[in-house]
């Protein structure tokens, strides 16, 4: 990859901790930036690590997971081009809330905690987008807690497929693929329920015409039939 100093400043357009910034604004960020690679399966950080640096992934995908007080890997969410994380470190955190594993081989543009507080002094608009980020997705943890509590567990599952696809569907012939590997562990852990579950209902789906199932491969074939489920809308069969 080429020294950031060298890329244009328009890479950091559509990040969202850096809206707002003229682009000499972007230029002295991407300065002050370092590149990390990632081989798939390779950790940025751990959970509960000292949170002291921040980033942007430019290619590639990531899991950020926890580990519960019984010992239980959670998956919290995958994470895209262009999005940022590890952004307790622009926010004041001392420690990572969780822990942040490549899914693909990956590339990120990365700064320490003392450069991005030097930015963010410099433009303070750097930290309020990064509060912003995180209040969004504490906003989206919420949503998911409430459908665990409220939901039967078929709704579940297809909330969280559907937002699989919002984050990283691609089109292909036939349907939309998530576009990562994706495991029905990794669904479980993202719904609240069982692998045993989540296999049974995917499976009955697969039957139905809604996916199409492969090892960490998920093809939704049908996004009405889809849609149906996760908002529970009464399904419209024709009068014969």
């Amino acid at each position: 990859m080429p020294n950031p100093r060298n890329l244009d400043p328009s890479l950091l357009d559509a990040v969202d901790v850096f809206v707002g910034l003229d682009a000499e604004g972007r230029s002295r960020a991407l300065a002050a930036a370092h590149w990390i690679k990632l081989a798939t399966g390779q950790q940025v950080f751990e959970q509960d690590q000292e949170a002291d640096a921040f980033y942007v992934l430019e290619v590639g995908r990531l899991k950020v997971s926890q580990v519960t007080a019984e010992g239980q890997e959670v998956t919290i969410r995958y994470i895209g081009p262009k999005e940022m994380f590890g952004c307790v470190a622009v926010c004041g955190g001392l420690t990572y809330p969780g822990t942040a594993t490549a899914v693909l081989d990956s590339w990120a543009l990365g700064w320490t905690r003392s450069n991005i507080a030097d930015l963010a002094q410099i433009y303070p608009q750097i930290a309020l987008n990064a509060m912003r980020t995180m209040g969004g997705r504490l906003k989206d943890t919420h949503a998911r807690l409430r459908e665990m509590q409220t939901e039967r567990v078929e709704r579940r599952i297809a909330h969280t497929v559907a937002r699989l696809v919002a984050q990283a569907g691609r089109r292909v012939e036939g349907g939309i693929l998530i576009d990562f590997p994706v495991s029905r562990q990794d669904i479980a852990e993202m719904t609240g329920t069982t692998l045993h579950t989540v296999s049974r209902t995917l499976s009955a789906w697969q039957e139905r015409g809604i996916v199409e199932l492969g090892r960490q491969k998920l093809t939704v074939l049908d996004p009405h039939g889809l849609a149906i489920i996760a908002e529970d809308l009464p399904s419209q069969q024709n009068d014969a």
